[in-house]
């Protein structure tokens, strides 16, 4: 197969993946992305209440940890790399859990893969499990989460460096 057939391939399943998703993660994903990449106003776009525009609020505030976050891993900058990516990641990934709109592992990787690159992927189960065992999180909730990772997902012995190739976006009722 060459390379555009592969393309195609993984971009097929990527959309299938995020198909299999509750329309509910589907919804918080298109929300993050749009809050996370800077791709449109998640307020205008996504506010349907006074509870949504602070949850909004609150994932502006914590997502602006993402920019130096991408550049951490790939630069030397002279301190704990490692400790203080991994420190923003578990609570970050704590804010996004807590809204209770990811019910497991992968609608959780889904989004993470997009929001900091492939690179990020041997950090996600780590970070994941950290902070669903947070104290934040209900204990009913706190299971289903880490139940939700499997075994290979836990412990694989290698992760794909290939970028994700499927970004979901909001699309207008009228140009659907």
């Amino acid at each position: 197969m060459n390379r555009a057939g592969t393309t195609t391939s993984v971009t097929i399943s990527e959309l299938r993946e995020f198909a299999g998703f509750t329309p509910c993660e589907q919804r918080y994903i298109k929300r993050s992305l749009d809050i996370g990449l800077g791709r449109q106003d998640a307020f205008k776009l996504w506010a349907r209440s006074d509870a949504e525009v602070d949850s909004i609020r609150r994932q502006y505030v914590a997502y602006q940890d993402l920019k130096p976050m991408r550049a951490m891993l790939r630069e030397d900058q002279g301190y704990d790399i490692p400790g203080e990516f991994f420190a923003r990641l578990v609570r970050m990934t704590a804010l996004d859990l807590g809204h209770g709109r990811l019910g497991g592992f992968s609608a959780y990787r889904f989004l993470y893969e997009r929001l900091l690159g492939a690179w990020s992927r041997p950090w996600l189960p780590g970070a994941f499990c950290g902070a669903a065992a947070l104290p934040q999180i209900a204990p009913e909730r706190r299971k289903l989460l880490l139940h939700s990772i499997s075994e290979a997902a836990a412990t694989a012995p290698g992760w794909s460096d290939r970028e994700p190739s499927f970004y979901p976006e909001w699309i207008a009722k009228e140009a659907a």
